[in-house]
Formats: C-alpha cells, sequence, structure tokens
C-alpha cells in the first residue's frame, strides 16, 4: 500500500486523490486573475474542499509556456499570506505548494503547507533537495524539458517515456541518498513536449508505477487537448475528464485538475471496475 505522511496525516493511495489547484497568478493558461482577494480565494477552496479534494495546490509563479518571470520576493510576498489564510479558515487543509525555489518551499513549510510540487525536478535549483530532505515533507517530483520560458520552442527526445523514465529514476536516486521517501512524481504533460509526446507519455503511464512511487496526472485543460479539439481550455472540462479516465485506468495516484467535482466522479466511476 502506498502512503505518504502530510504534516502528520497519512494519506493513502489506495483510493486515487484529487488535488484542486489555486492559481493565485494574474496570468495561468486557464483560471489567470480569477482568485485576486481574500473573499474569492477561501470560496474557491471551500468548493474544492467540499469536492472532496485531499490536497490544494497554491502556486504563485505562472509556469504556462512563455510564461514571465518574477522574483523569488515576489513570489513570496504573493504566496505566503495566502498560505496563512488557508490554514487560518480550513486547519485541517493540506496545502502543496507550487514552487522550484528552495527558499519559497522553506517559507512556506514553516507557515503550514504541508508538501512540495517542482516543475523542475530539482533541476532549477540546486539547493531544493536539501531543503525538502531537511523539512522531511513529501515532494512531487515533475519532468519539464528546459524552462518554461522556452520549453515548447522545439522539445526533442530519442524516446519521451524512457527518456522521462530515466530522469526520474535519477532524481529520486538522489531524494532517497538524502533520506527523504515521500516522493510523487509527475511525467509533466505539457512541459516541453509536443502534443504527440503528451498522448504518448499518457498511453504508457503505468509503466511509470516501476518506479514505485505515488504518480500525479496534470492535464487538466491542457493545450494537448484543446488543441487536439480544436476549442478553447474554458471548454476543455470534458476532454480533461476523458484524459483524466484514461491516467486513473493507467496507474495515476493523484489528478491535479481545475474542476474538481467532475475529477472526483471520475475516481469513483473507476474504482468501481478496478
Amino acid at each position: 500500500m502506498m502512503t505518504i505522511n502530510c504534516r502528520g496525516k497519512l494519506i493513502d493511495f489506495s483510493t486515487p486523490k484529487v488535488m484542486g489547484i489555486l492559481n493565485i497568478t494574474p496570468d495561468s493558461f486557464f483560471d489567470g486573475g480569477k482568485y485576486k482577494n481574500e473573499k474569492d480565494i477561501l470560496l474557491q477552496t471551500e468548493k474544492m474542499l467540499n469536492a472532496g479534494a485531499t490536497f490544494i495546490d497554491v502556486g504563485a509563479y505562472s509556469s504556462r509556456p512563455g510564461a514571465k518571470h518574477i522574483s523569488e520576493d515576489e513570489e513570496l510576498n504573493k504566496i505566503l499570506p495566502v498560505i496563512h489564510l488557508l490554514v487560518k479558515h480550513f486547519p485541517e487543509i493540506i496545502i502543496s505548494v507550487d514552487t522550484f525555489r528552495s527558499k519559497v518551499a522553506n517559507e512556506t513549510i514553516h507557515s503550514g503547507a504541508a508538501l512540495i510540487n517542482d516543475i523542475s525536478g530539482g533541476t532549477m535549483d540546486e539547493n531544493m533537495f536539501a531543503t525538502v530532505a531537511k523539512l522531511q515533507v513529501p515532494y512531487i517530483l515533475m519532468h519539464m524539458q528546459g524552462t518554461p520560458q522556452n520549453m515548447q520552442q522545439n522539445p526533442i527526445y530519442k524516446n519521451v517515456t524512457t527518456d522521462i523514465i530515466s530522469f526520474l529514476a535519477e532524481q529520486i536516486f538522489k531524494l532517497h541518498q538524502l533520506k527523504l521517501n515521500d516522493v510523487i512524481i509527475d511525467v509533466g504533460f505539457g512541459f516541453g513536449k509536443t502534443i504527440a509526446h503528451n498522448f504518448e507519455i499518457l498511453k504508457n503511464l503505468s509503466l511509470f508505477k516501476n518506479l514505485d512511487t505515488p504518480i500525479l496526472a496534470g492535464i487538466s485543460r491542457k493545450s494537448m487537448l484543446y488543441k487536439t479539439l480544436d476549442i478553447t481550455a474554458a471548454e476543455a472540462l470534458n476532454a480533461t475528464t476523458s484524459a483524466n479516465t484514461i491516467a486513473l485506468l493507467n496507474g495515476a495516484n493523484i489528478l491535479r485538475v481545475h474542476d474538481v467535482k467532475e475529477a472526483v466522479e471520475a475516481v469513483k466511476i473507476v474504482n468501481q471496475i478496478s
């Protein structure tokens, strides 16, 4: 049985879990700028928790392709008040912080967050692994080719699935050497991958189970879906549910989504047959 320890709470992945996205960035690709004030942030968080989210993932640095780079101080100034607000209003909340910076990881965990979600898999801040190992918090290790500013310019792989598996295996080994055992992997849909790469990874997701860690799938409303269907991100809820269902059937343990209710329903339906 796979479990992780979040601030003393054991999360068990015998049933897949849902992570709700709370973007407090003005320029995220789908819901940027929507949650600007305390009231909106609390209402959206409450809605996601009531719909069945186990985790709330808070990010203050937009990582959409070509996103603007912001300073560490600006990221901290945006995110810390939100962590304090959420912990105060929802004492039982399990907050994941979407950051690649060790200083942001350190300060947000000390402010009440429970896990770190690093889009760079430890490659954009050499102190990240030592920091999360010292904090002893669950760490989401994502694969990204390049940086958010350049990742979609020309992604090339020998074999996308095996290339990502070998990167993740190497990073997991480093984390285990530092005595951090609660590692979750994220294949990084849309992060330095073509549409064809993304669907190949989705098809082969079950191969990532060989890494023996929980698998997070973050496909919600991404361009691999809406570009394939020639629609917008706002119209991609049905496509998201279809892709999430495939991910669950192929071994995903966490769905990171904008729409929690629909993801929880997908988990319940898939559970009926597994």
